[in-house]
């Protein structure tokens, strides 16, 4: 989604809005399936482990999304989630999507802003981020907020896109303009970003090869995508292909070169962790 085609639309556009605005769109899922992250839920499911949630949990989901994920973690572990989303139609979606499955029990959804929950401090035993972080503006108050409403003694899971060293001028020009992955931080950045907040880094695994994973399938995807909207098969008029293929070829190199990787931190307040375990897994 390109800023020309944006700005007819919505000509007072913040970073959120936009963020938003992408994250909702229907050729983001076309592009990122339902999951919208690197890993799927066989990601989710490992954070999942490295919190040790059962059915005695309370978990927050910032920036849920459609809600597979959320439904999925809920239903695997048994654990009462919440989650919350900017958009509106990501929360009715994923409304709906758990009222389908009958999960209205364990999981449940509602509009909020990552950078002012709207739930009481010390309110969950873990909170779950997964690829939304380097999306933030203020990711200091975000994660102010995250540490507020986690519980003494609780984790941070998080996995998000990690950037290291510069990225070429172009793909840096395009990524401000999406201001969707722009911002994304190194390990070291975002633990620095965990710990001024108050949390503890117990553990990093990197999954690089996730990340080459989603952006080779949305090269596929995209293929499909443009030969539908040629055919006239599907009408996607804010869908700028052009755009699209010149962000997503920047970084393909950018991830084969490794300047960008993906990966899990998971934290903890208050348990003092005496070291920072590095993990690196198969990329």
């Amino acid at each position: 989604m390109s800023e020309t085609n944006l700005q007819p639309l919505l000509p007072d556009l913040d970073v959120k809005a936009c963020c938003s605005l992408l994250y909702e769109s229907e050729w983001a899922r076309l592009l990122l399936g339902e999951t919208f992250h690197p890993g799927g839920l066989e990601l989710t499911d490992r954070i999942g482990q490295l919190l040790e949630l059962d059915g005695s949990s309370h978990v927050l989901d910032v920036a849920c999304g459609h809600g597979a994920p959320a439904i999925h973690l809920a239903m695997a572990s048994g654990c009462d989630l919440t989650g919350i989303d900017l958009s509106a139609k990501n929360i009715r979606l994923a409304q709906e999507a758990s009222s389908a499955i009958g999960a209205g029990d364990r999981v449940r959804f509602l509009q909020a802003d990552a950078e002012a929950l709207p739930f009481d401090s010390n309110r969950f035993d873990a909170v779950i981020c997964e690829c939304a972080l380097c999306t933030f503006p203020n990711k200091p108050r975000a994660i102010r907020e995250i540490v507020r409403v986690l519980k003494w003694g609780g984790r941070f899971g998080m996995s998000d896109v990690v950037r290291e060293g510069a990225l070429p001028e172009q793909l840096d020009h395009v990524l401000a303009m999406a201001a969707c992955i722009a911002d994304a931080k190194s390990v070291k950045d975002y633990c620095t970003l965990l710990s001024a907040a108050g949390l503890d880094a117990e553990l990093v695994e990197r999954h690089d090869s996730a990340l080459r994973t989603i952006a080779n399938q949305i090269h596929t995807r995209l293929i499909g995508a443009q030969l539908l909207i040629r055919t006239g098969a599907i009408n996607l008029p804010e869908f700028d292909t052009t755009q699209t293929r010149t962000l997503l070829g920047e970084a393909r190199r950018a991830i084969a070169g490794g300047r960008l990787g993906y990966g899990i931190i998971l934290a903890s307040k208050g348990r003092s962790a005496s070291h920072l375990d590095a993990v690196k897994t198969p990329s």
